[in-house]
């Protein structure tokens, strides 16, 4: 017998689809339930590698932790990688499979993957107690329903119940989740089960005769009014999104165990992958993490990240033409701390001959690091787990780049020469003694009075947000409600609510 299921939709992209599936999935695996997340088509940029080697979306890897299981392929089949305005990479089951444009992709590539999708759903759904789906933008975008997998596309032909989730905070949701519900067809309305309301401020009182008009209007009632909280936003789908003169997280900034704090910039190249690589700096009392476009703003930093992206040479050029680059060589040879990981770290190398990702040939990097790239049409997906400054280190690569690495010192299948730092490896600074000995060292080179906290665990971090995401479905949304959709669907006679898609 399958599992019971719920798929969480939008209003709008980012209306708090993902975390509101992480803390449903929180919220049930506490009460006992065996519990999967499940996405299938995610478009991102920040990725992570399951233990067989499969590139999911970190937000869906994110959400198997809070379901407290292992991610697989099988959560997250269908991986969209930006790579440009016009085209992605393909990700399928974890393996890439090709690059597609928006038209070639939604012009008949998408609805030849529904077969697998749903293989996917029906395999979780047979394993778990419940499955939690999360949607992608909003159900109702008209012009792609013909080919859709992961909204209505998905909810028809696995009989799900649709949940709405609306961001009050923008404004405007009541017409929102109106009008979601009124551009879908009959029977796609007909498992459109109710709405879920997030980031509200105030008295929910106040917001109640709204609530009771919407059921009278849609015939749909309202499962739960989250209220705002700061730091919620973990393991967001866009790293492009990023705002470059925002801090990491919104979460109160704990003060410094030392004299001085350590001010990290992070250089926010184009098609930024895996941003949060930068978030268990950002979750050390005294780190001040934010995002950079301009030479200047390097002058007071004591550490530069240069992150991974899905375009080296794009993101090279774009280094050079803002004047970064020679910053970041004029930075090195003042041996002062930069570090760079996966593509951040191909940039500090020699050279690079890329036929695969920009097919531009043989171009120049900074020369800072004794390495040359060379781009294979295979992705390395693997797990490495080793040691760096005294300490246990873990890790995930992603990367068509090969290094050939023939000087300096072996830092996590890197090199080091001097302050200048450069790896592969995702992920390493999650690893706490790793992190708490490399900012030591950076500290150090830059002169700063800054101690890390001895006891920060970004693990324990982690789960303490996934936490308060379970807590906030738990408190706040009317769980019996949600349960008896999950076990038995839709509601039967919901009311059709004029015009529906149009024709």
């Amino acid at each position: 017998m399958s599992g019971g299921g719920l798929l969480v939709a939008g209003t709008t992209s980012d209306a708090g689809k993902s975390v509101v599936t992480a803390g449903i999935c929180r919220w049930l695996v506490r009460r006992g339930v065996k519990v999967a997340p499940f996405k299938a088509q995610n478009m991102s940029l920040n990725s992570f590698v399951t233990r067989e080697g499969a590139e999911i979306g970190r937000a869906q890897a994110m959400q198997a932790q809070a379901c407290r299981v292992e991610p697989t392929a099988l959560m997250n089949p269908v991986l969209l990688k930006p790579g440009g305005e016009q085209s992605s990479q393909v990700v399928l089951l974890g393996k890439p499979v090709g690059e597609l444009s928006a038209r070639g992709y939604h012009g008949g590539r998408q609805q030849k993957l529904l077969g697998t999708v749903l293989d996917c759903l029906a395999e979780l759904r047979g394993t778990y107690d419940a499955v939690i789906c999360e949607g992608a933008g909003s159900p109702a975008e008209i012009n792609l329903r013909r080919t859709d997998i992961v909204n209505m596309g998905i909810a028809r032909n696995a009989g799900l119940p649709v949940l709405v989730v609306g961001d009050i905070d923008r404004g405007g949701v009541f017409a929102s989740f109106f009008g979601t519900v009124a551009l879908l067809s009959p029977e796609d309305q007909a498992l459109v089960a109710g709405f879920l309301v997030n980031k509200f401020r105030g008295d929910v009182s106040l917001l109640e005769p709204g609530l009771d008009m919407l059921h009278g209007l849609t015939g749909r009632s309202t499962y739960g009014v989250l209220p705002f909280r700061h730091g919620l936003g973990i393991d967001e789908e866009d790293g492009l999104r990023v705002s470059l003169r925002g801090t990491v997280r919104e979460s109160a900034v704990n003060p410094p165990v030392g004299e001085d704090v350590l001010r990290v910039a992070v250089c926010a190249i184009p098609l930024m992958s895996n941003f949060t690589d930068v978030d268990a700096l950002a979750a050390e009392p005294g780190v001040v993490v934010r995002f950079v476009d301009r030479p200047e703003e390097l002058a007071d930093a004591d550490l530069v990240v240069i992150p991974g992206t899905r375009g080296t040479v794009r993101a090279l050029e774009w280094l050079r033409e803002r004047g970064l680059a020679d910053a970041l060589v004029r930075r090195a040879a003042e041996g002062r701390p930069i570090l760079g990981i996966c593509g951040g770290f191909q940039i500090l190398g020699e050279h690079i001959e890329d036929e695969v990702e920009s097919r531009q040939g043989h171009v120049e990097g900074l020369g800072v690091l004794p390495v040359r790239v060379r781009f294979a049409r295979e992705k390395t997906l693997t797990r490495p787990v080793g040691e760096a400054l005294g300490e246990h280190v873990e890790g995930y690569e992603i990367h068509h780049g090969v290094a050939d690495v023939s000087g300096g010192e072996t830092f996590l299948d890197g090199c080091r020469v001097g302050q200048t730092w450069g790896t592969h490896w995702h992920g390493s600074l999650e690893s706490d003694g790793f992190r708490r000995a490399f900012l030591r060292e950076v500290a150090a080179a830059a002169g700063r009075r800054f101690v890390p906290a001895p006891d920060t665990s970004f693990a324990a971090l982690r789960e303490e947000q996934l936490d308060r995401l379970g807590d906030l479905i738990e408190q706040h949304a009317d769980t019996d409600a949600l349960w008896r959709l999950i076990e038995s669907g839709a509601p039967q006679g919901l009311p059709f609510i004029p015009p529906g898609a149009p024709a």
